[in-house]
């Protein structure tokens, strides 16, 4: 560990670093002496845990490690492009679930990709392989028919500054839908992968992820809630102690942050539900960064949903959001907010499938309306997190109606992409998403503490708090009323930038 690192790091965070140095010299990378051989595929696995609440620097110690693991000559796979495989080659991958959680890393300048971008890679066209091998080094400038010198030297300047391979080839005039000719599942197994907001990740997701890797690092918040289905147990709950790495906040980073410190503040097993909203009320007095809001803000909704607990209150908060604004029952107006459900495409179009996930529409994906495709059934979409946000696609876009079992559908497509309206989101979905401004529905938590429901030995309404409080980056809105504002303006759209990508993902039966 250099001068600076240590001099950087608290006590615990230097204690996880040392660990993984070791468990990183076992595998043949050493930290310390910049230098790494070649990949033993009899070496024996190794699975870590680093696990911490929010602000204990979980984040800031995957950054470190994956610039050491760099300069140690071990090469970040991104899912976008990964090139023909040497046996001296060593590389890591970043994982997040979904691709607003890897969004968040790659703000912070880790180069992440969500963990369906690593189960399967691209397939390219060979002509234009040469195009991303020429980049990345590994053959001399090729000569491609139909593309002229400028566009290679745009591409090779693009890929200088961003290394992207499909950046540089769209900077070189060329379409996805021209280079990428479809997506498997992955054969070879990689080397080193860490794992963001792993307490996100099923048993299933798991599995798969241990199957490809030799050497795993977990990072996650074993405050979080469980996924559905898991009984409140996270994947790391069940590795012996040894192979855990306990973080604690680190005050020095931290201080001044009352959005943090509520957070931290429903650990207190004593607390009750009306000293929790008396000190956010008291906090909101003295520090604009947290709010007591008597009204959930609808102008906030389009691009930050209500975190709520109920789904019969997500439901009547869609609704007030589209009453507000004027929606037609029947169409969707471009700016609002959609999250996709899944996908409706039945098992022998798995190819369709991959495609779609592969753009960034995986369940729990956000993404605004744009407008209609130029095929019925079809909607222009801009994905959050995704590398390439403007999309086209087959769509199955539902509004669910209170008090009704069925959704009325707006339009849709035979089969597609499935979408619900994203003004509002469970928290359990909200999970790996930060905004900078975040309203979260008090008066769902205080029927959660009601209840007396608990998770995992810890009462609901804490994990539920902790939960929706630390999606806020910079601003929290604790709402006590079921009243919603007048938006301001109409829905917009020019804020998102760029155009819609000129490929329709087709995901229409024959």
């Amino acid at each position: 560990m250099t001068a600076a690192t240590t001099l950087t790091f608290s006590d615990d965070q230097a204690a996880a670093w040392d660990a993984l140095a070791d468990v990183m010299q076992k595998a043949g990378v050493d930290l310390a002496g910049e230098s790494s051989d070649a990949p033993d595929p009899d070496a024996d696995k190794a699975l870590m845990a680093v696990i911490g609440k929010a602000g204990s620097g979980k984040t800031m110690l995957l950054a470190e490690l994956t610039k050491a693991l760099d300069a140690a000559g071990v090469e970040t796979v991104s899912g976008d492009y990964e090139g023909r495989r040497r046996k001296e080659r060593r590389t890591l991958a970043i994982l997040a679930p979904t691709n607003k959680a890897a969004s968040v890393l790659r703000n912070r300048g880790v180069p992440a990709t969500t963990i369906h971008r690593i189960l399967y890679t691209p397939v390219y066209d060979p002509e234009y392989e040469k195009i991303a091998e020429w980049l990345e080094g590994n053959i001399e400038r090729p000569v491609i028919e139909n593309l002229p010198d400028t566009a290679l030297d745009r591409a090779k300047a693009f890929y200088e500054t961003v290394k992207s391979i499909p950046g540089a080839l769209a900077a070189a005039g060329l379409r996805g839908s021209d280079f990428i000719k479809g997506w498997k599942r992955r054969e070879d197994p990689l080397d080193i992968g860490f794992v963001d907001e792993s307490s996100m990740l099923d048993a299933r997701q798991m599995e798969d992820l241990q199957e490809i890797f030799q050497t795993l690092i977990l990072f996650g918040d074993p405050a979080q809630l469980a996924p559905v289905g898991q009984s409140g147990e996270m994947v790391f709950d069940t590795l012996p102690e040894k192979q855990k790495l306990v973080l604690h906040r680190i005050h020095r980073q931290t201080q001044d942050n009352p959005i943090l410190d509520l957070a931290h503040a429903v650990a207190d097993p004593a607390l009750e539900f009306e000293q929790f909203e008396r000190m956010i009320e008291e906090t909101a007095q003295r520090d604009e960064r947290v709010v007591w809001a008597g009204r959930v803000e609808s102008d906030l909704m389009a691009r930050s949903p209500v975190l709520v607990w109920r789904n019969a209150t997500r439901i009547k908060l869609i609704h007030a959001f589209r009453a507000a604004h004027g929606a037609p029952e029947t169409d969707l107006m471009p700016g609002e907010p959609l999250i996709c459900d899944g996908l409706e495409l039945p098992l022998k179009h798995r190819k369709r499938r991959i495609d779609l996930e592969a753009r960034g529409l995986i369940k729990g994906a956000q993404c605004v309306y744009l407008g209609p495709g130029k095929r019925p059934g079809f909607s222009r979409l801009h994905v959050f997190g995704a590398e390439e946000p403007q999309v086209s696609a087959a769509s199955i876009i539902k509004i669910e109606r209170e008090g009704e079992e069925e959704p009325f559908i707006p339009f849709a497509a035979g089969m597609g992409a499935a979408f619900l309206h994203g003004a509002a989101v469970t928290i359990h979905k909200a999970q790996g998403s930060q905004w900078p401004e975040v309203q979260v529905f008090a008066p769902d938590l205080f029927v959660a503490a009601r209840m007396g429901r608990t998770e995992a030995g810890v009462a609901l309404w804490k994990r539920l708090a902790y939960v929706a409080i630390t999606r806020a980056e910079h601003r929290l809105y604790w709402v006590v009323r079921n009243r919603l504002a007048r938006p301001s303006g109409p829905l917009r759209i020019d804020d998102l930038g760029g155009t819609p990508a000129p490929f329709a993902l087709e995901a229409q039966g024959e």
